[in-house]
């Protein structure tokens, strides 16, 4: 049960192109952390291939939020991970 007052944190994953190495995680962490209610990121890196990121909010973000930020960064959101 969760206390009155306090939420459920929501947790969506998606998969992104392009990233290669720690700095191309640290450009997609630090433009997906400035989504708001956005309270971790986590990205398992595929150098070259699909990376996953896992973001972790107070409350749903929107897929469109997420492809901007991504592509702000210089990456391309594939979609939604499974």
């Amino acid at each position: 049960m969760v206390p009155q007052g306090s939420t459920k944190p929501v947790t969506q994953a998606y998969d992104i192109a392009g990233m290669t190495c720690g700095h191309c995680v640290g450009a997609v962490t630090d433009e997906l952390r400035a989504l708001s209610s956005v309270s971790d990121v986590h990205i398992d890196l595929v150098a070259g291939g699909t990376s996953t990121a896992v973001i972790t909010s107070t409350s749903a973000v929107p897929d469109a939020d997420v492809a901007a930020a991504v592509d702000e960064a210089g990456y391309q959101l594939i979609g939604r991970s499974a």
